[in-house]
């Protein structure tokens, strides 16, 4: 197992890209050498072919001369030399030309007396006095390195009477007179050329090649080497890590291998199945922990989680939530499984002692609900004159009552905010004015739609209206704000600058009997919480000593027909 990660290790840096990039790198490189090569070989094989017809145009022009001044026979035929010269075996013709292209000497005889180089500038050539070149196919198929250039065989010597020859079929100069202006042309044969740079390119190209395999693979073994190290580092640290997530593990762990036996127990597992940690690695999990969590092995072709009843060795029962699993590798092959439990014994204590206290808690507070809603009107009965008042206040805290206990019956319709809030605002318009508290409706868009139960819904507003003025007995600022947060939800604010709600007060606000007025029944803020919920509205309050508080409501917006 440890090498087939360090094999997944050493090739998970190895990615693609990394293949890509380097070919894309070396690449450009190579290819610029290679290509640089080729042309330094191209222009060596041409300036090879250039140097070979230079020396035989000088050397043609020393033998002319020599011919001349040998004075043989009945004068030296340009056009004798011209052909012996050409017979070499890699010259395809020799020829020389007046300016205005009239071939008067030429390897093939019957070429003489015809045009040539019409599509030459022979003035600049003669004038430049420069070798020049072209490649061309020449007239049987062959191609050809043409060289052309100034043919001036005699130079500026002065010409006597027994120089006055012909030449090539030309008359000589008269004494002291250059030769007429003429250009020689040279066509070298390329096929020995082209074969050998052929050659050379294809061996050129090879050991580019050759070389872009080597450069890559230099590139690989050093990303393999890296690889290799940061496999075995990754290694270690891995190992360390699953060594010491193992021990300081808040949960017990047990790993079996393939075979069942144990190869590792942390310290939570031994301490609470009361077992040695050392003696036991290695030996037959049947033989060491309950049987009740080597069953849950039966089923751990995948994760098994379930709550059971652990009898141990000293007699003992220990609630454990236990998690079983069965390890595999990505081939499916199972190499071992692991068993994770917690012992569950001080929470299912901490469990029943909450949910004891909040049963307390729950009656307790409903005990002095009662107690208090039940004192007050007996205490009251000692006085006749207040012995109606008490009487109707029972009963409407017993309707109140009633009408807390009772499911909420909603009739809904589709209103207009702005109207129907208003409307409210009115019915508490006496006592705004009697306690100094202005009143302002703020809408975003008085276009504002809802689908509520208008009575239900007025109550809730009065409740809010009244607890706000009954916390402003100074006079303040009552503000009802109303946006449209999203689509299909409206906010309906309500706001105060009164005395505010102490923080320990809030988690009890909506509960049933909690007051912090004298007079209060503590059922008002309970119904409101029950008529907007039944809404499928919500309901959140923010508030500050001495700052104010801020209630608000979220119902559903008005649904479409």
């Amino acid at each position: 197992m440890k090498d087939k990660l360090k094999y997944r290790l050493l090739l998970a840096g190895l990615s693609p890209w990394i293949i890509l990039g380097a070919v894309l790198v070396l690449l450009p490189i190579i290819a610029l050498m290679t290509l640089e090569n080729i042309n330094r070989q191209k222009q060596q094989s041409i300036h090879l072919m250039m140097e070979k017809g230079a020396a035989l145009i000088r050397s043609f022009e020393a033998g002319t001369r020599m011919g001349m001044r040998g004075g043989h026979g009945s004068g030296f035929q340009l056009q004798r030399l011209l052909v012996e010269t050409a017979a070499q075996p890699d010259i395809a013709y020799l020829l020389v030309v007046r300016i205005n292209g009239t071939v008067i000497a030429h390897s093939q005889m019957d070429r003489v007396g015809t045009e040539y180089g019409e599509d030459l500038n022979l003035d600049a050539v003669y004038g430049s006095g420069i070798l020049e070149w072209r490649r061309l196919i020449s007239a049987n198929g062959e191609r050809v390195f043409e060289i052309f250039g100034k043919f001036a065989p005699l130079g500026k010597m002065p010409m006597g009477p027994r120089h006055s020859h012909m030449m090539g079929g030309m008359p000589m100069p008269p004494p002291g007179r250059s030769a007429p202006p003429m250009v020689i042309f040279v066509g070298l044969r390329t096929d020995a050329v082209d074969a050998a740079r052929a050659a050379d390119t294809r061996h050129t190209v090879v050991m580019a090649a050759v070389l872009l395999l080597v450069g890559c693979t230099g590139v690989l073994l050093l990303f393999l080497a890296q690889n290799y190290r940061t496999a075995q580092i990754s290694l270690v640290r891995v190992k360390a890590f699953s060594d010491n997530l193992v021990a300081r593990m808040p949960i017990g762990l047990v790993a079996l291998d393939r075979d069942g036996r144990i190869n590792a127990l942390n310290s939570v597992a031994a301490s609470t199945l009361a077992i040695d940690a050392v003696h036991t690695i290695g030996q037959p999990a049947d033989a060491v922990i309950p049987a009740v969590l080597t069953d849950t092995l039966a089923d751990a072709h995948e994760v098994v989680e379930k709550e059971l009843l652990c009898p141990l060795a000293d007699g003992r029962h220990i609630p454990m939530d236990v998690s079983a699993a069965s390890l595999s590798g990505e081939d499916g092959e199972c190499f071992g499984q692991v068993i994770l439990f917690k012992d569950l014994s001080e929470i299912r204590a901490l469990r029943h002692e909450v949910e004891k206290n909040r049963r307390l808690a729950s009656v307790g507070r409903l005990a002095a609900g009662v107690a208090h809603e039940i004192r007050n009107p007996l205490s009251s009965i000692k006085g006749f004159t207040i012995m109606i008042q008490e009487v109707d206040r029972l009963n409407r805290v017993v309707g109140q009552l009633l009408e807390f206990s009772r499911p909420v019956q909603l009739h809904f319709q589709t209103v207009s905010l702005k109207p129907f809030l208003e409307d409210v605002f009115r019915l508490i318009r006496r006592q705004s004015d009697e306690a100094d508290v202005a009143t302002t409706l703020k809408m975003a868009d008085d276009r504002i739609e809802a689908t509520m139960d208008t009575d239900k819904m007025s109550q809730v507003l009065l409740n809010l209206y009244l607890n706000a003025l009954d916390a402003m007995a100074a006079g303040g600022q009552l503000t009802v704000s109303v946006s449209q947060e999203e689509t299909d939800r409206i906010l309906i604010q309500v706001s105060d600058t009164g005395s505010g709600i102490d923080r320990k007060d809030l988690p009890y606000i909506f509960e049933p009997y909690f007051s912090t007025k004298k007079s209060g029944t503590g059922l008002g803020l309970a119904i409101v919480h029950n008529i907007v919920k039944a809404h499928e509205g919500d309901i959140q309050v923010d508030s500050r000593p001495g700052k104010g508080t801020a209630i608000q409501i979220t119902l559903p917006a008005a649904k479409e027909a």
